[in-house]
């Protein structure tokens, strides 16, 4: 009789299998909450990290651009202002944009002076149709070409840019990204490239 007690206290009961499976269930659901937490916070912490490093390569493309454009001018200064001795202050105009904007380093000012130098030169542009002579010269020929072009590729650039920052600025300003960027200090919003209406017309080739 003693025999069948103890056997009959090793036979585990229902309610005692319901409470192991329970606690397994439970076990099992915390790591797998574990788990969905880390991938959350890994896949947050590289989205917000490649949109970021977007923008900068975007911002980096505009800044080439830029610059180019600036390392043109002095030579386009040198042609002109042997014919357009009569427009010393269109031809100030453009040298003291173009130190504006190698003067300054932050996003916003060095694409506000890029574009104060883009109206300057097509000013130049305007007042090279009353010299026929410039206009015939194949130097200044082929810095309208290559102008133009550079024009062509900021425009392309700013595009990009701005498309870069919008798909950052959703990813830290939406939630859950909004909690993750704050965990990395990334909250700030990146500012996008605007030109003013006047401006929005590249540099023509005209002759």
């Amino acid at each position: 009789m003693r025999a069948s007690w103890v056997k009959q206290d090793l036979i585990p009961t229902s309610s005692t299998l319901n409470l192991e499976v329970k606690d397994l269930l439970i076990e099992i659901a915390g790591i797998v909450l574990v788990i969905i937490i880390v991938a959350l916070i890994f896949g947050y912490y590289n989205r917000i990290t490649v949109s970021s490093n977007r923008v900068d390569n975007a911002w980096s493309q505009i800044d080439v651009q830029l610059k180019k454009r600036a390392d043109l001018v002095p030579n386009l200064v040198e042609t002109v202002k042997g014919y357009m001795k009569h427009e010393q202050n269109a031809i100030e105009m453009v040298t003291k944009a173009r130190e504006r904007m190698l003067g300054v380093s932050d996003v916003k000012e060095r694409m506000e002076a890029g574009n104060a130098l883009a109206g300057a030169l097509k000013t130049i542009f305007a007042l090279a149709e009353n010299y026929p002579a410039l206009r015939a010269s194949e130097n200044f020929k082929l810095l309208q070409e290559q102008l133009d072009g550079i024009e062509s590729k900021i425009a392309y650039a700013r595009q990009f840019y701005n498309d870069s920052v919008l798909a950052y600025n959703n990813a830290v300003s939406t939630i859950p990204g909004r909690w993750f960027a704050g965990m990395m200090g990334r909250t700030q919003q990146r500012p996008y490239l605007e030109i003013p209406e006047a401006e929005r017309a590249p540099v023509k080739v005209t002759f």
